[in-house]
């Protein structure tokens, strides 16, 4: 009896891609991994080895549907399910459905917000029908963004119908414009195609700048998460804590803490504190400050996030539902942060008592990408807080000031 086959869900990039091969827009490419496509799929380790040996793996959307099976490691790809949730999914025809619907219509392929000169030619063509080419990690528009600024730019025109196909970023220049012009012929058949012309003067009108600007806010309007990395005492949730107060005070942002002990109190109960549990905790804290940035507010983290690829796996997140990420290193000197000992910690490491602690029995892997980098050591709170203040307002995240470094908040080292 063969084994089962197992459950993966793939990421944003690989989910278009299977749509566009399910919806046939790359005519010849039938499944994954194919010589010559740029569709591929990779299964983590251990699903790739139940798959060969299952011969097939099921492909679920991040809700769990079941969307495809796909042979492996061949790759060919069946059907199991059309995807029938999302923003504009009336949207979403296959080419031989817009054949059908729009057979006639000069085909325009959309890829960012239509300007006022390019309407301006759009509207001399007759009937067209826009395709606007969304996918994840397109360095314009958001998908969602993009066929809403789309469906504006079709009320402004004397007869345009709009149609949506998943064009992914695959980091391949190249290769994406010929997937694209592919999947534009795929549409078209045998009607027109009409390439948009690059306006050098982006002036738009006024119900698309509004689609515009509230996709892509000002950098002091985007959803932000400010993640703070370090060894234990070293000084990174006195820090957060701190620049959350005087981010209420200033009072112009929502603000979201997310403490580590906070953390594994109502998020991560019943973890423990071996290395794949505390990865498992970073990830969940990943996930819900990459969703507080999705909606435009601001995360403070700062949990300990020893292994740069975790940090990595919350940084991509966090981009990916369209937020920054702020990446704070508090280098307080292990020494230090076995001085101050606060919790006792370290004695109880030192003794065996703790197994696998950071700085001890387990790595702490510094991270090299890191936005600022503080030590705290011989510091007052407010003076090692100016470091993160003072790169946060020279990358336009924030405008703070901290309170006068002699005043009456004024507070020992941190």
């Amino acid at each position: 009896m063969p084994e089962p086959a197992p459950q993966h869900c793939p990421s944003p990039v690989e989910l278009d891609d299977l749509e566009l091969i399910l919806s046939g827009a790359v005519p010849g490419v039938t499944g994954f991994n194919q010589p010559g496509s740029i569709l591929t799929l990779a299964l983590p380790d251990a699903v790739s080895e139940a798959a060969t040996a299952a011969g097939a793996v099921e492909i679920v959307d991040p809700e769990g549907l079941p969307l495809a099976r796909v042979s492996w490691p061949a790759g060919e790809v069946s059907v199991l399910a059309h995807a029938a949730y999302g923003p504009f999914r009336n949207l979403h025809l296959t080419p031989a459905q817009h054949r059908e619907a729009n057979a006639g219509r000069t085909v325009v392929p959309v890829a960012d917000a239509l300007t006022e000169t390019q309407l301006a030619v759009l509207a001399d063509l007759g009937p067209i029908a826009l395709l606007a080419l969304t996918g994840h990690g397109t360095p314009s528009l958001s998908p969602v963004g993009l066929i809403r600024a789309t469906l504006a730019a079709a009320e402004l025109l004397p007869d345009a119908v709009v149609v949506t196909a998943p064009l992914a970023d695959h980091a391949d220049a190249e290769a994406d414009h010929a997937l694209g012009v592919t999947v534009t012929a795929a549409y078209a058949g045998p009607d027109p195609i009409h390439a948009i012309a690059e306006s050098l003067v982006e002036t738009y009108p006024s119900t698309i700048a509004a689609i515009i600007d509230f996709d892509r806010p000002p950098v002091d309007r985007q959803g932000l998460v400010l993640f703070f990395t370090g060894l234990s005492g070293s000084g990174k949730s006195t820090l957060a804590r701190a620049l959350m107060d005087l981010l209420l005070e200033q009072g112009t942002r929502t603000v979201t803490s997310l403490d580590g002990d906070v953390v594994r109190r109502h998020l991560s109960a019943g973890l423990t504190f071996s290395k794949a549990d505390r990865e498992t905790n970073i990830a969940r804290i990943g996930w819900v400050a990459a969703e507080i940035a999705r909606h435009g507010g601001v995360a403070v983290v700062s949990p300990i996030a020893p292994f740069d690829e975790t940090r990595q796996r919350v940084r991509a997140m966090v981009e990916e539902a369209g937020g920054a990420f702020f990446l704070v290193h508090v280098a307080t000197p292990l020494e230090e942060c076995e001085r101050r000992d606060r919790k006792g910690l370290y004695a109880k490491a030192r003794a065996g008592e703790i197994p696998e602690f950071t700085g001890i029995s387990s790595p702490y892997e510094e991270p090299e990408d890191a936005d600022v980098r503080v030590d705290t050591t011989g510091r007052t709170i407010e003076d090692a807080l100016e470091d993160v203040l003072a790169e946060l307002r020279n990358q336009g995240f924030l405008d703070l000031h901290g309170p006068d470094l002699n005043g009456p908040d004024s507070a020992g080292p941190a």
